[in-house]
């Protein structure tokens, strides 16, 4: 345990210098992706109603975390094995699972800014009063370590090329015909049970429900599928690194 702790701490270390040069720009990028998720989806609906602005306001914090988990990241390992730190990665003397902590720590701390640049400006824009539950933290490391996991995995089971592709057509997928800024009633019925099966409803839910509490209170089952969701990812990618080790 003692070995894990210490080679975790070291390889956050590594990996913050490592991508010392790109870290700001991506806190940048995950700022104004933020905010401007909210003013952009505010245009096509210039005077919501309360629930169409919490649905928007919810639903860029959850495309957010989307974006970095199940985009960035796996990009990032597709470049890393183009140029050869991904194999260098597998030949530390550290416990696997350490190595994905830490590169899960860093991709869920640059998500950060753009949530509270996006809630920020969803307060503004909509004039939004939110009942936060103490639950929203771990709720948003959740969904945050359920974006990762799952990235991770297409960029770790893929070649660069098929996980590029993947991750393009998982981003415009979650904009655009996802339940996550307005309800899965919208959706065709083939479309709506098809994401019965799959995270981004009940990653939306998850956030939805602990920003602002409903008066049914907050479900459980969104929670439990989001965790499976996690685990199946990690367990994908644990999998790949232990078996090309």
């Amino acid at each position: 345990m003692r070995h894990a702790l210490r080679s975790y701490r070291l390889l956050v270390r590594w990996n913050l210098l490592r991508m010392r040069t790109t870290l700001p720009l991506l806190i940048v990028y995950q700022t104004i992706l933020g905010a401007g998720i909210v003013v952009g989806l505010a245009l096509l609906v210039p005077d919501p109603d309360p629930t169409t602005a919490r649905y928007l306001t919810t639903g860029a914090l959850t495309l957010g975390l989307v974006t970095i988990g199940m985009v960035a990241a796996p990009q990032m390992v597709a470049q890393q094995k183009l140029s050869g730190i991904f194999d260098y990665q597998r030949t530390m003397p550290v416990p696997r699972l350490a190595l994905l902590a830490a590169d899960a720590t860093v991709w869920i701390a640059l998500a950060l800014p753009g949530l509270a640049a996006t809630l920020g400006m969803a307060s503004l824009r909509f004039d939004l009063q939110f009942t936060i539950s103490p639950l929203a933290v771990p709720a948003t490391l959740l969904v945050a370590a359920c974006c990762v996991a799952v990235g991770y995995s297409i960029a770790y089971a893929t070649p660069p090329e098929v996980a590029a592709v993947l991750t393009q057509l998982i981003l415009f997928g979650a904009l655009m015909f996802a339940p996550i800024n307005y309800p899965a009633e919208r959706l065709p019925d083939w479309l709506a049970t098809a994401h019965n099966w799959l995270p981004f409803t009940y990653m939306a839910q998850v956030i939805r429900e602990t920003v602002d509490v409903p008066a049914t209170g907050i479900a459980v089952l969104p929670f439990a599928v989001v965790a499976l969701w996690a685990v199946i990812g990690l367990a994908i990618t644990y999998r790949v690194m232990t078996r090309r080790a």
